[in-house]
């Protein structure tokens, strides 16, 4: 077990500590991925466990506290420090990558839907099975609608937070990290693989961008993770007012990409083209680019630029 001087460095700075602190880490990934896996199996492999997972607070309780008090132990609050820093530029991030993301994954699904009717039509079909997560929120949905915002809070405060934001200060490029917690981030939704079978790959791709748009925005703020995660709880909340008004639901949900979409366009429209290339996240050590060092700096090798 690593000494109190060291535990106290990464409560601090949130820097990946030397071999002991990087075991920690893998300790309490471990612990995330086993906590969130298991609502699909321990209640059929105990039932004693039935009545926990039955239970909205129990399953909440398992799938999302064990992992916060285990990041909390092992890890400590190094990598949520910045959690509410650089509304404006979160904000702006978040969007822009919500929305560009958003409709690459839409171009993607559209691509493979066109390669699943070629190759196996009949697998499209397997699509119209129900959604499990909808079908839990049929009896009261809008109790999952702000529910949506809640989960929304700890999948990020997790996943951003803690999975992704503790390599923020890593040597190499942030695309790695960002990468890998996004794969992560969409494979413990393991019951799209379970429910859609063969028809799943045209999910999981949507739910790997949005995890790499949610790490970006995170990358590009400085470790911002409001934004992030009403960006979340509104992704979420949208499919769930589905089950109220499903055309309003569309349309809200189709609304938000569209405005992160055009802010995109401008945004790169107003870029001079002679301007000098901006280091994606200052407050990891970057210099600006007037070449000072932002206050927020807290390391000599951040990740590279986008």
């Amino acid at each position: 077990m690593p000494g109190p001087e060291r535990v106290s460095d990464v409560l601090a700075t949130g820097r990946p500590a030397p071999s002991r602190g990087h075991g920690r880490y893998a300790a309490a990934v471990l612990v995330t991925v086993f906590a969130i896996l298991s609502q699909y199996f321990l209640p059929d492999w105990v039932p004693a466990l039935r009545p926990i997972y039955g239970s909205l607070v129990g399953d909440l309780a398992v799938v999302y506290g064990v992992p916060v008090v285990t990041f909390a132990v092992l890890v400590g609050a190094g990598p949520l420090r910045h959690w509410k820093d650089r509304m404006g530029v979160a904000t702006v991030e978040g969007l822009r990558w919500y929305g560009l993301l958003s409709l690459l994954g839409l171009a993607i699904v559209l691509g493979l839907a066109v390669l699943y009717e070629a190759v196996d039509p009949s697998a499209l079909q397997l699509l119209d099975k129900p959604n499990p997560a909808l079908q839990q929120a049929v009896g009261d949905p809008w109790l999952y609608v702000a529910l949506s915002f809640v989960i929304g809070a700890f999948e990020e405060t997790i996943f951003r937070g803690w999975i992704y934001g503790y390599w923020k200060n890593w040597k190499g490029s942030w695309v790695v990290p960002a990468t890998a917690t996004s794969v992560l981030f969409a494979g413990v939704h393991l019951y799209y693989a379970t429910t859609y079978t063969l028809a799943a790959p045209l999910i999981f791709p949507t739910l790997f961008l949005l995890g790499f748009a949610f790490a970006a925005t995170y990358q590009a703020s400085g470790g911002n993770l409001v934004v992030v995660a009403l960006l979340h709880g509104a992704n979420d909340a949208t499919a769930y007012l589905t089950l109220i008004n499903a055309p309003v639901g569309d349309a809200l949900h189709y609304l938000v990409i569209f405005v992160g979409a055009i802010l995109a366009l401008v945004l790169y429209l107003r870029t001079p083209p002679s301007a000098p290339p901006v280091e994606w996240a200052p407050g990891f050590g970057r210099p600006g680019p007037t070449g000072a060092t932002d206050p927020m700096s807290e390391a000599p090798n951040p990740f590279g630029p986008s």
